[in-house]
């Protein structure tokens, strides 16, 4: 019988029992390796995609078809959203998800009515459905409120936490009074009559030159405590009139040299105390009083 060749060794067909019977056990041995090497090779078959020309053409023609859809849908898309939107809100009204309360913090008691009205909320409303960021956008709108926070509270409660602008004065100006803040803004819908114990500042630039003046005389409360009004005088300058009738004149410039001087002189002769007609700080290093009575 002819000789049979595997893995390039020549064999005898007249083999022994017994090794016949072990190259028949290494082969199921090898066989099961062999076997075992198969699977991978058929899992990255099963992987790969399909990218004949035929495969690309379908998909594209696929992706063409939903465009086309949506398009021709064109508003109708719009409303079908809408749509789904009032079916979640009416749901989630459903599951007691409706607002009942709305807290307003930081606000004063001049301010809250305000911004209640602008917030435009009604009981009822689907709390889910709120717009969180239009809202805050809303309160930030109104004049007293510099920053504005709004919180949903689950289930029925909006929490709206708002930062006012701080009054530092009233402002008078042509014949009109207006409340400011800090930075000189205008505090619209604020009512300077309910604000007596803010200073009071008088004419053009007054407003702007208000911030820088206002915290040194708030260092001297013996002087604040006397002065009526701070009069701007050409844009450049101040005068404080006082209560009893005095007047305090001061410089264009380095206001604060020129307080630190009426204090020294009201230290050593209680200038404050005694009354005057007019202190004069406009010259550098030097102070003129004028006693009340001299022409």
């Amino acid at each position: 019988m002819p000789a049979v060749v595997r893995g390039g060794r020549r064999q005898n067909s007249a083999q022994s029992p017994r090794r016949a019977a072990g190259s028949a056990q290494g082969r199921g041995r090898g066989g099961a390796r062999q076997g075992g090497g198969a699977v991978p090779g058929k899992m990255a078959a099963i992987g790969r995609v399909d990218l004949s020309p035929r495969a690309v053409m379908i998909a594209l023609a696929a992706g063409a078809l939903v465009v086309a859809g949506v398009l021709a849908t064109g508003a109708r898309a719009e409303r079908i959203g809408q749509s789904v939107s009032g079916g979640v809100d009416h749901l989630t009204a459903g599951m007691g998800l409706t607002l009942k309360r709305v807290h307003v913090t930081g606000a004063s008691a001049e301010a809250e009515p305000v911004i209640q009205r602008a917030l435009g909320l009604t009981a009822g409303q689907p709390i889910v459905g709120l717009d969180l960021d239009a809202l805050r956008q809303r309160v930030q709108s109104v004049g007293w409120v510099k920053e504005a926070r709004v919180v949903r509270l689950l289930p029925d409660t909006l929490i709206v936490e708002v930062k006012e602008h701080d009054r530092l004065a009233v402002w008078q100006v042509d014949g009109q009074i207006k409340v400011i803040d800090a930075a000189g803004k205008v505090i619209e819908g604020a009512d300077a009559r309910r604000y007596p114990v803010l200073p009071l500042v008088v004419g053009r630039g007054a407003d702007a030159a208000a911030g820088e003046i206002l915290p040194l005389l708030s260092q001297r409360p013996r002087l604040m405590g006397r002065i009526d009004a701070l009069v701007r005088v050409d844009e450049r300058r101040w005068d404080l009139r006082l209560k009893d009738g005095g007047l305090i004149q001061l410089p264009a410039v380095e206001q604060e040299a020129a307080l630190i001087r009426l204090d020294a002189l009201d230290q050593r002769e209680r200038l404050l105390d005694l009354g005057f007609a007019r202190v004069d700080l406009r010259t550098p290093e030097a102070v003129a009083v004028r006693p009340t009575g001299d022409v």
